[in-house]
C-alpha cells in the first residue's frame, strides 16, 4: 500500500495550491479518502474527507469555502484544492485512506507553508 502526496510548497497569503495523493496497492474506489494536517506543536486535524459511496464531502469549519476535496477513481488519486490560503494553514498535510475503520493507511505528508 502506498499513498504519495505532492504539490506542497511555499505560497504567499491569498495564494492557491493543489495537493495530490496518488494511491496504489488497494481498491481505491472503496475507501474514504481524507486530508489531515498537523502544524508544529498541534495535534493532527481532519481538513476534508470524501466518501467512497456517493462522493459526499465534509470539511473543517476553518477551511469551508476555501478548500475543495475531489477524487478521480480512474487515476487512484485524491486532490485538495486550497484557495485564499492563510498563514494559519501552514502545516504538514497528510493523505489518509480508510475502509470502514477496518483498514487505514497514511501518506508521508507534504509541507505547506503560507508566508510573505
Amino acid at each position: 500500500v502506498q499513498l504519495v502526496e505532492s504539490g506542497g510548497g511555499l505560497v504567499q497569503p491569498g495564494g492557491s495550491l493543489r495537493l495530490s495523493c496518488a494511491a496504489s496497492g488497494f481498491t481505491f474506489s472503496s475507501y474514504t479518502m481524507s486530508w489531515y494536517r498537523q502544524a508544529p506543536g498541534k495535534e493532527r486535524e481532519l481538513v476534508a474527507a470524501i466518501r467512497s459511496v456517493g462522493g459526499s464531502t465534509n470539511y473543517a469549519d476553518s477551511v469551508k469555502g476555501r478548500f475543495t476535496i475531489s477524487r478521480d477513481n480512474a487515476k487512484n488519486t485524491v486532490y485538495l484544492r486550497m484557495n485564499s490560503l492563510k498563514p494559519e494553514d501552514t502545516a504538514v498535510y497528510y493523505c489518509n485512506a480508510d475502509y470502514w475503520r477496518l483498514a487505514n493507511h497514511w501518506g508521508q505528508g507534504t509541507q505547506v507553508t503560507v508566508s510573505s
